[in-house]
């Protein structure tokens, strides 16, 4: 089990919508945080924490331009396992959207929880 955390520890990375919404518009192209704000309708506070977040990870990487900071995606491989992910949404349908442990709750329930031993 050991040998997975890293794995673990990446799936969280690309778990939480805000870092997977910023990903996304990184594949498109490279992007200034006040970029990544206006079209993803997010707080500067909100954007800033998840890039660094993000660069902990080695996700994505910025470069410096003046006083701008531009970021990109680190490795290719994302964009590769990203359209994969899609692929497989696709594929499966509305399965993983309808997963009683991970799926969207009902309007107005409980969010679902995982097992605690799936927490672990």
């Amino acid at each position: 089990m050991a040998g997975l955390v890293p794995a673990v520890a990446l799936f969280r990375s690309l778990g939480d919508p805000t870092r997977l919404a910023i990903l996304r518009r990184l594949t498109v192209s490279e992007a200034r945080v006040v970029d990544l704000t206006g079209e993803l309708g997010m707080a500067q506070s909100t954007v800033s924490k998840h890039l660094a977040c993000l660069r902990d990870c080695g996700l994505v990487d910025y470069r410096v331009e003046g006083r701008q900071s531009f970021y990109a995606l680190t490795r290719p491989e994302l964009l590769d396992l990203l359209r994969s992910a899609e692929l497989l949404l696709a594929a499966t349908g509305e399965a993983v959207a309808l997963c009683p442990v991970y799926g969207d709750p009902a309007p107005g329930s409980a969010p679902n929880r995982p097992p605690a031993e799936a927490q672990a």
